[in-house]
């Protein structure tokens, strides 16, 4: 059995992956009183991002059960000892990096988020999970939190943020990520000029489109 499968990572899922579907954060105020136009130019904003995610403080916001899955997987093929995550929530993609790592021997995760409710949620989450001493949390601006004390060599960076810092998130990580390593973008389709830079082979990158909202990508080196 993986540490993913069994107790009690698996029921702790279960749960917080209901809690996610029953609440959705589309039937929030902060959704309902946006038009189409302004909610694409709120997640595409680089200023006025805050705005939106403090008002979904209360959503998970999680990745999908199947993302979830993808990234266990590919830290698991990896062998993954060193990941760093854009984008904490509530911690469920966090329990599925740090499940990884467990089944890998062990590991340093550096997680990120700057609603403080939030990060405590996770927190918990992790410590429900019997995995918080895999993973270092980091509140605040991921702009300044994840801009020092990087690990020397990055095996797995998810991008799950806000989407229009995608690009600059990328650019504090990059000369950390290993040959081979795997960058998965949640929503990307939101950042243009991160899919530009990834999509070019001439920047050191491999990548495709996985699933509707997963953009997958190998840093070459």
């Amino acid at each position: 059995m993986t540490t993913l499968a069994s107790a009690p990572v698996a029921p702790l899922l279960d749960r917080l992956f209901a809690e996610a579907d029953a609440a959705s954060p589309l039937s929030s105020p902060a959704f309902a009183a946006l038009s189409d136009d302004e909610s694409q130019r709120l997640m595409r904003s680089k200023k006025d991002y805050r705005e939106l995610y403090a008002n979904l403080k209360e959503f998970a916001l999680p990745v999908s059960r199947e993302t979830g899955r993808l990234l266990y997987m590919l830290g698991r093929a990896t062998r993954a000892q060193s990941i760093v995550e854009f984008g904490t929530s509530f911690g469920l993609s966090t329990l599925h990096l740090a499940a990884a790592l467990r089944d890998n021997g062990g590991g340093r995760l550096i997680t990120s988020g700057f609603e403080p409710s939030k990060i405590a949620r996770a927190r918990g989450n992790l410590v429900a999970g019997g995995l918080a001493d895999l993973v270092e949390f980091r509140e605040g601006d991921a702009l300044r939190t994840l801009a020092v004390d990087l690990p020397e060599q990055i095996d797995l960076l998810l991008l799950d943020g806000a989407k229009s810092l995608y690009r600059d998130i990328l650019d504090l990580a990059e000369s950390r990520l290993r040959p081979g390593a795997v960058i998965v973008a949640d929503n990307a389709d939101y950042c243009p000029e991160y899919r530009d830079h990834v999509g070019s082979i001439a920047n050191g990158y491999i990548t495709m489109p996985f699933a509707d909202d997963v953009e997958l990508s190998i840093w070459l080196g």
